[in-house]
């Protein structure tokens, strides 16, 4: 037995897929053109046949919806537009019923300005709920600092009642809250304990990091004014705060939790997610998925950096601390149209090495909704066709006031915006992809939902749905591609990710391709290429040698 089986545990939220549904673009059930929750009631079967095991829904509580549902009024109160409480408590019975689970979203760095906690919290400055929040008198004219809002300018607002700005590292609907405050950490676990209470399986923590700040509140120094999120994921409490949070509530549970780790390192990574540390199961961090990111620009990446990025993470982390593996969600542009190919033909072999990859890789795979139908980037033009806030803002930050071209602006949004992920799913050819019966949706529905949809794809053997259940069902049979060991087997090469999992007995061999050339492979000597499991294209390559985005699963021998 190795080291590696002796000292790591077992877990079921290590062996699970997840799947993350952003509810106001996955199904309308009635009609508004806005996505419910007995829309995703009605599409379990389909989740269920994908080998998903556990469902991440985002956001479905009251929120006034200044950053779709980021912005919370109400912990405890289900979002209108999404239904009532009955219908979220049927959600919850219809994936235990089809043995899957259910983690929600925990939004507890912020709140929204109109939650009542806020609005009371501005009356005085001797309100009761006045420190749930951070105030601070202004700084000569201007605010106590030069703390910037991701979602561009200051991140402090003057409320004119009192005189005095609150801070909000995102929109000004969304001030942030006092975690030095007792009181405020008892709320936070007794809304924890509500839905837990309920039979929800876990949390993923939005930009839980940031939670902690420095009491001082001093400027940024100035090796992080470029990059703030590396300043503000390291406040000097995080872990005493994460630590109090799993003894006072998830010690009581047998849940999972997932840490939105925005300006966490690999290095540091192992801090939170330690299990003999007592705070998170595992975060998410941005190094691989940010790649293509330069600011608001796309940034063109190559693959061993890609593929420095996870064996960083897996030098950092040792058998007590456990990866995610994802490369999409609501927050990043469409997974095939950033690291895949798009253009046809290549985008099914493509989004099919990708499944492949986030499924063999070393942690637990995270699929965001459509990514199994290879659903591609929606052809924005104008600044006028985005919902997104970060982008109106950015707009006004950068364009209206002449620092950024237009066309510049928009060219870098058509590849990077949050938008693209948030285009409704495509489920058939019908009007508005059978997303909704409504004249118009939310937002438009991707131009390309007469050809790329599930109606298809299920219907299809060879699909991209069918090859991430192909996948599940690999990963559940073969528990080398869970805890197994990992090893990049050529780090450098520009085209070429190749690497082993290997547990005992068993030995697996991925070999995938990411360019449009067949290229050969060469493999080190002593690892002998055996039966293949599972392959991406109608018919494979000779075992030394990878077509045009093509990927493989191998046993190999040592």
């Amino acid at each position: 037995m190795s080291e590696n089986e002796e000292t790591i545990s077992r877990r079921w939220w290590k062996e699970a897929v997840v799947y993350q549904i952003y509810p106001r673009s996955f199904q309308d059930s009635n009609g508004d053109g806005i996505g419910d929750i007995p829309g995703i009631i009605s599409r379990l079967d389909y989740l269920k046949g994908l080998g998903i095991d556990v469902v991440w829904l985002s956001p479905h509580y009251d929120s006034p919806n200044a950053d779709n549902g980021y912005d919370i009024r109400d912990y405890r109160k289900v979002m209108a537009e999404f239904g009532t409480m009955a219908d979220f408590d049927a959600l919850l019975a219809g994936l235990k019923a089809r043995g899957m689970r259910l983690i929600v979203d925990l939004v507890v760095n912020h709140s929204s300005d109109e939650h009542v906690w806020f609005v009371e919290s501005r009356k005085s400055k001797d309100n009761l709920y006045r420190d749930y929040y951070i105030w601070r008198p202004g700084r000569g004219e201007g605010p106590p600092n030069d703390w910037r809002s991701y979602f561009s300018g200051s991140a402090w607002t003057l409320d004119p009642t009192t005189g005095e700005y609150y801070l909000h590292l995102f929109a000004d609907k969304q001030p942030d809250l006092n975690w030095e405050n007792d009181k405020l950490r008892a709320e936070v676990y007794d809304l924890m304990r509500f839905w837990l209470d309920k039979g929800v399986d876990g949390f993923r923590m939005d930009v839980i990091p940031m939670i902690s700040k420095e009491q001082t509140f001093p400027d940024y120094p100035p090796e992080h004014r470029e990059h703030t999120e590396y300043y503000h994921a390291v406040g000097p409490r995080l872990h005493e705060f994460l630590q109090e949070m799993n003894r006072e509530v998830l010690s009581e549970y047998d849940v999972m939790t997932v840490g939105e780790a925005f300006g966490v390192t690999p290095e540091q990574t192992p801090d939170l997610v330690d299990e003999r540390r007592g705070e998170l199961n595992m975060i998410f961090n941005f190094d691989a998925v940010r790649l293509c990111h330069d600011g608001f620009r796309y940034r063109p990446w190559t693959l061993p950096e890609l593929k420095a990025v996870y064996s960083r993470l897996k030098e950092s982390t040792g058998p007590h601390c456990w990866n995610t593996i994802f490369l999409s969600n609501h927050d990043n542009a469409r997974l095939v149209s950033s690291f895949g190919d798009e253009a046809e033909p290549w985008r099914v072999p493509s989004a099919k090495l990708l499944a492949t990859m986030l499924m063999t890789l070393h942690g637990t795979p995270f699929i965001y909704q459509g990514d199994e139908l290879a659903m591609t980037n929606y052809p924005f033009t104008s600044v006028e066709q985005y919902d997104d806030i970060a982008v109106r803002n950015a707009w006004k930050a950068e364009v209206l006031t002449g620092r950024v071209p237009a066309a510049d602006f928009l060219q870098g949004m058509a590849r990077t915006s949050r938008d693209h992920a948030r285009t409704p799913m495509q489920w058939s050819a019908a009007p508005n992809g059978g997303f909704t019966t409504a004249g118009k949706a939310w937002l438009a529905v991707n131009p390309n939902y007469s050809e790329i949809n599930a109606e298809t794809a299920l219907a299809d053997p060879s699909s991209v749905y069918h090859h991430y259940a192909k996948l599940a069902d690999l990963r559940r049979a073969h528990p080398a591609l869970v805890y197994g060991d990992f090893v990049d087997l050529a780090p450098a090469h520009p085209h070429l990710f190749a690497y082993t999992r290997a547990l005992g007995d068993e030995a697996l061999l991925v070999l995938l391709n990411f360019s449009r050339e067949t290229i050969d492979v060469e493999l080190p000597a002593g690892i002998e290429v055996g039966e293949q499991l599972l392959g991406n294209l109608a018919k494979s390559s000779e075992s030394n040698r990878l077509a045009g985005w093509e990927a493989r699963v191998h046993r190999y021998s040592r």
